[in-house]
């Protein structure tokens, strides 16, 4: 949960910028894609740059995960295919619209049904959602708003529970405050030093899962992370498993922290995970961090 102002849009659209640039298999899924649904751009040069898609709250189910008469388009979610999918103010956007996000999301790809065939594409993307507190959305946040407890809850309501349950990272963004507009000390890491460190994390999980077949920590099934030789001890993954057994967690939820404590631990230039990365791994996903931008 975002208040207004507080960068949501800045950082989902710095977020490509850190990334990879696309290997030649990428690029030619990512151009297909594009030349499909004709928007690659003049010249029929392969896209190098991970794309990053922001569809408006208005759009529709076709237009988010594909769809049309005839052959089916592709939507948003595979424009994205191996970069960002980014929406912004999620509560707006028509629930059968979010809902239809799952499938996609959990095995990377869309598969749509027309009277003329069946026809699927690539989407492997990460989301990136964002949602103000409540329908006001008062900049001063909770100490000037105006909603019942009843509106806050429909209107948050609208991200449904699986939905969450596919998100990795919650975090909650505070008000900005005149210090922080005015204090220059806190300049923050360039991006090209957070792609730098992004880049040595994925050639690290490239180099352990390619045997494999798998590109990143997101691709590899759960099993896999639970069994020898990739099973973290017992002792490190303690909290993990007692939110598990108290129903705090799902079993999609353990093997995503189990995924995000991998890749913390890449970006830290470490073979393994350790006690701490699953922890920090558990409270991202629990939004049990809050910042500041």
């Amino acid at each position: 949960m975002l208040p207004p102002g507080a960068g949501k849009t800045m950082l989902a659209e710095r977020l490509p910028s850190v990334l990879p640039l696309l290997d030649d298999e990428s690029a030619l899924e990512v151009s297909a894609l594009h030349s499909v649904a004709g928007l690659l751009p003049a010249g029929g040069r392969l896209l190098r740059r991970p794309p990053f898609q922001a569809p408006h709250h208005s759009a529709t189910l076709a237009a988010l995960v594909g769809g049309g008469s005839g052959l089916a388009r592709p939507g948003a979610v595979s424009l994205a295919h191996r970069g960002v999918l980014f929406l912004d103010e999620a509560p707006e956007f028509a629930t059968r619209a979010l809902e239809a996000l799952r499938q996609p999301l959990e095995s990377g790809r869309v598969l749509l049904s027309r009277t003329g065939g069946t026809t699927e594409y690539p989407a492997r993307v990460q989301l990136v959602i964002a949602a103000n507190p409540c329908p006001c959305a008062q900049p001063q946040g909770d100490a000037r708003c105006e909603c019942t407890p009843v509106a806050r809850r429909r209107y948050l309501g609208r991200l449904s529970g699986p939905l969450l349950d596919r998100i990795d990272v919650q975090l909650e963004l505070m008000p900005v405050t005149a210090a922080d507009l005015f204090t220059a000390s806190r300049a923050g890491e360039p991006s090209a030093d957070v792609a730098e460190r992004v880049a040595k994390a994925r050639a690290a999980a490239w180099a352990r899962w390619a045997v494999d077949g798998w590109r990143v920590n997101a691709d590899v099934p759960g099993p896999q992370l639970r069994q020898p030789p990739w099973r973290l001890p017992l002792r490190d993954t303690k909290e993990l498993r007692r939110r598990l057994d108290s129903g705090g967690l799902s079993a999609r939820g353990f093997d995503r922290v189990l995924r995000m404590a991998w890749s913390i631990a890449d970006l830290d230039g470490r073979d393994r995970p350790m006690a701490g990365d699953v922890d920090e791994a558990l409270a991202l996903r629990t939004g049990g961090r809050r910042l500041h931008v």
